[in-house]
């Protein structure tokens, strides 16, 4: 299952402000819920708990008029939901399928939806936030509409054909899931709600880690939650795995908001489920059932036509243990078949696995050993040259202590001699000096006593004249 759904849908954010092409308009944060597509929700208001920053909600329009509204994920790149109407299904079907460029390029001047070929390189990153024609090249999907184009009239079947509303699906779970949403609609809903423009519906994805091309995210599964916000009011959820189109499950909205993220409230006060009339929700299920089972489901608005069925009703209950068991044992035989071919492709891929891991322990082993060896071979050569250079300065460090002692050895009788041999020679040549240095010391000598004589007769001098001035009176001047 996992390698046939190894491709995902192309979806394209499309969005249009001309005439003959469905328009959309991403609602910003700071709008409140989907702007004018919140009458496609009961009181106006859209399902609470799809808060990561990738869920982008757009508001469907055609001919500036919203025809339904898409919470879509830029990460999976598939819409989450489609909440729409039912509308009197138009006759004629017209496909148009084309690409967003502000979903890529934000800053580009192109307002509208256009064609694929026109806009190729003119709009950077083309792709990056939105799937493209060339990922449905060989993938073995088709474009699956969640909203469904046979359940609206022309005006709206043309909205339906953006790229935000669909999901990759196989032909035949396309098929499948369009009959049966169809049928669920138009032949049990529809009858058991009294004001038709008061039957709210969501058809919706749930992503899985299966991408194609590592871009689009597979759905998981898919499903649908409708409401009837009337006097009367009631709710229904349906489920459709992709590993079994013929499945159809029925449960409460509450279980189904359990299978989708954690805090998801799909119908504000789940659309009165807790008082619904327990006798209209056997009728539905009932209608449901019949589906499941091929039977077509009369409308009381023919009461003639209803009468008329009733044996076949009848019937259809009675056979509808047998086509259980049928359908059973075909279920039971193609889980056999399946679990067949696993458990072979297991056993394949452990064996394979198994030789391969021996293959590549073998190839790591010889690659190594091959390593190691040249690693020797190449340091032989290393080692050789490394010895044969320590032999040559070993040598030479020995030729340098030899040298090295037989100078220290040869130095002291040579300076001895040599110091010898210079002391006649620096005697000789010290006489000059030491003659200068005696008539310095003498000259010095004798100079040293005339300057003391002249200083002792001096003060002598000095002396003797002051006492003549202390003690002799001084004469007149006649004297």
């Amino acid at each position: 299952r996992e390698w046939t759904m190894k491709t995902s849908i192309v979806f394209f954010l499309c969005i249009s402000v001309f005439p003959g092409f469905s328009q959309g308009r991403v609602v910003g944060e700071d709008e409140t819920g989907f702007a004018e597509c919140n009458v496609f929700f009961p009181g106006q208001v859209p399902p609470e708990g799809f808060t990561e920053p990738f869920h982008v909600k757009i508001c469907q329009q055609y001919n500036k008029q919203p025809r339904f509204a898409t919470l879509y994920s830029t990460k999976d790149k598939i819409p989450l939901y489609s909440a729409f109407k039912y509308t009197k299904p138009a006759q004629n079907e017209e496909e148009s399928w084309l690409v967003e460029p502000q979903i890529d390029d934000p800053e580009n001047d192109l307002h509208e939806m256009v064609h694929e070929a026109d806009v190729i390189g003119t709009v950077a990153s083309l792709g990056a936030n939105q799937a493209l024609t060339s990922d449905y090249v060989g993938s073995g999907y088709e474009r699956g509409l969640l909203n469904p184009s046979l359940l609206n009239e022309e005006d709206f079947q043309m909205a339906t054909y953006t790229l935000t509303n669909a999901v990759p699906l196989s032909p035949s779970l396309s098929k499948s899931w369009h009959r049966d949403i169809g049928r669920v609609v138009e032949q049990a809903l529809v009858p058991h709600c009294s004001k038709k423009d008061h039957l709210y519906l969501l058809a919706g994805a749930i992503p899985s880690s299966v991408r194609v091309k590592g871009k689009v995210s597979v759905p998981e599964s898919l499903w649908l939650a409708a409401c009837c916000d009337a006097p009367e009011g009631w709710s229904l959820g349906l489920v459709k795995k992709m590993n079994d189109e013929n499945s159809l499950a029925d449960l409460t909205v509450g279980e189904l908001e359990k299978q989708l993220l954690a805090g998801v409230h799909l119908f504000k006060g789940n659309c009165g489920e807790d008082n619904q009339s327990q006798e209209k929700t056997e009728a539905i299920l009932q209608a449901v059932s019949q589906i499941r089972s091929g039977e077509q489901v009369e409308t009381s608005d023919n009461q003639e036509a209803k009468d008329s069925g009733l044996v076949r009703k009848v019937a259809g209950i009675i056979a509808t243990p047998f086509i259980k068991l049928l359908e059973l044992l075909i279920y039971v035989f193609v889980e056999l078949v399946k679990f067949v071919f696993y458990f072979l492709w297991l056993v394949i891929k452990r064996v394979g696995g198994a030789v391969l891991d021996g293959v590549y322990s073998l190839w790591n082993g010889v690659v190594s050993y091959l390593k190691a060896i040249s690693m020797v071979l190449i340091s032989i050569p290393y080692d050789v040259g490394r010895v044969i250079v320590n032999i040559f300065l070993g040598f030479l460090e020995i030729v340098q202590d030899v040298a090295s002692l037989t100078y220290r050895i040869l130095r002291i009788p040579v300076g001895f001699v040599l110091h010898l041999a210079a002391f006649p020679y620096h005697s000789i040549c010290a006489i000059p000096s030491v003659l200068k240095d005696m008539a310095t010391g003498i000259g010095g000598t004798f100079s040293l006593v005339i300057d003391a004589t002249a200083t002792l007769l001096h003060g002598f001098y000095y002396l003797a004249g002051h006492i003549v001035k202390r003690f002799v009176p001084k004469g007149s001047s006649d004297d």
